[in-house]
């Protein structure tokens, strides 16, 4: 690897530890960003009063086996007796981590008992728990922004890269995303997984769209949060150039991640702070400005500082795709699965998809935000090689059904996906289709349509 010979602080084989798993486990995990609603307006919840999402943490960290996380004396999430966890948003979406489960169908059963939990309680307080892609009906300049310590340093850290970091705070507050975590068993594992991930993430991305609001109206894009993505520091999101490479490899990786800079680092006094911008390569030699040098919880904290349309950290975190509506939410990790963890179906998809250029990735992801299933990538349709993508994550399901791995109805899950396909009528349409037939009452409507119960 490219580091240094000036007596890094890290060496190459401690940079590749974090990488390293003791297990041949196959588990698949979920995390959901629920928007907190008006049932009547659409509007976003604030932190503060009697029936803000504060009083709702606390009621959560009052029931049993329940402990609550603070961020420097704020509360800002629960983790639950089974595992899970219940954290904020920037914007004050309510996010639910899940823990590992070893089939899809388990994942879904605990997903949605938690999430029902959440909702009940959230029905307390007179809000909605909605998940999807996006608050579709708050502006920028109504957004509720939570008492985190790291709120400042983002969107400072946005600002300061002018024009490439304009969407950022929008990121932070605006878009829902729901993220499946895979792991990987070996150094080949991971690089097999990771490349063909990476490649699947942009034509499948057209199968999800549903984000085609802003501040309660049409955008003019099927896919806003997309969008957004594009000018939220372009240099460690969306699409990483060596992960589609025919000879990706963890080094590959390592070296990447080093010339991007870390942004903010923990301090003994639990708050963070920004860093300098230079490489963390560079940090691993020069050190911080207060004299010390990265430690190994430095680069993992780098690491959760990418985020790319695939993040890799102890797993294989999908990022790519729009949240569903509630009704859909399965279909999300049924379909990951269905291509990650069948290795004959991803030498398919890898041969599917091989040999298109990064370039033509980001050229694809515009025009699918915009377009959805009548983009091109690569002078091919969209909507061909989302449709076999979908076809090649239904053979991977049935493989690991017939092997005992998942349960049957697992291939349901698909259903809300093969309906997109079929049709061409994306999630993204159907929220139009209902904001058009009656723009005045479409935020009560919507909340009524998608919030969990």
């Amino acid at each position: 690897m490219s580091i240094a010979s000036a007596a890094p602080s890290l060496s190459p084989a401690e940079l590749r530890s974090v990488f390293e798993r003791n297990t041949q486990d196959e588990l698949v995990g979920i995390e959901i960003e629920s928007a907190a609603l008006d049932p009547r307006t659409g509007r976003s919840i604030p932190y503060a009063g009697e029936s803000g999402i504060g009083a709702y943490l606390a009621f959560l960290a009052s029931q049993p086996g329940v402990e609550a996380v603070h961020d420097y004396g704020t509360l800002v999430g629960v983790r639950l007796p089974d595992g899970g966890q219940v954290s904020l948003e920037h914007g004050g979406a309510v996010e639910y981590s899940s823990p590992p489960a070893s089939c899809v169908a388990d994942l879904m059963d605990l997903v949605h008992a938690a999430l029902r939990r959440l909702a009940a309680a959230a029905d307390r307080f007179g809000f909605a728990l909605v998940p999807g892609a996006q608050y579709p009906c708050t502006a920028f300049e109504d957004v509720q922004w939570m008492p985190h310590s790291r709120t400042a340093i983002m969107r400072g850290h946005f600002e300061s890269l002018g024009r490439d970091g304009m969407w950022g705070p929008r990121i932070m507050s605006m878009i829902l995303s729901t993220q499946v975590s895979y792991d990987y068993t070996s150094p080949a594992d991971l690089a097999e997984k990771l490349r063909v991930q990476a490649a699947a993430s942009t034509p499948a991305a057209a199968l999800f769209v549903n984000a085609p609001l802003e501040g309660g109206k049409p955008c003019g894009a099927l896919s806003r949060r997309m969008q957004f993505w594009s000018l939220a520091d372009p240099a460690r999101t969306r699409v990483v150039p060596v992960t589609l490479r025919e000879d990706f490899t963890i080094d590959r990786f390592i070296d990447w991640a080093l010339t991007l800079p870390m942004i903010h680092r923990g301090t003994p006094d639990g708050s963070r702070k920004r860093v300098p911008p230079v490489p963390f390569g560079t940090l691993l030699v020069d050190g911080f400005e207060d004299g010390t040098r990265p430690t190994l919880q430095d680069w993992r904290d780098h690491l959760s500082q990418i985020f790319p349309d695939v993040r890799l950290r102890d797993t294989l975190e999908l990022r790519a795709v729009d949240g569903l509506p509630y009704p859909a939410l399965a279909a999300v990790p049924a379909f990951w699965t269905g291509l990650t963890y069948h290795a004959p179906t991803r030498a398919a998809v890898w041969d599917l998809l091989r040999g298109i250029t990064p370039e033509q990735h980001l050229e694809a992801l515009d025009d699918i935000a915009r377009r959805g299933l009548d983009a091109t990538l690569a002078g091919r349709p969209v909507r061909d090689l989302a449709t076999e993508l979908l076809h090649l994550s239904e053979t991977g399901l049935r493989a690991r059904v017939a092997a005992g791995h998942e349960r049957p109805e697992t291939l349901t899950y698909l259903d809300p996906l093969r309906e997109v396909a079929r049709t061409g009528e994306t999630f993204a349409d159907r929220v139009l289709a209902q904001w058009h037939a009656d723009p005045s009452g479409f935020p009560a409507a919507y909340v009524a349509a998608y919030r969990v119960r």
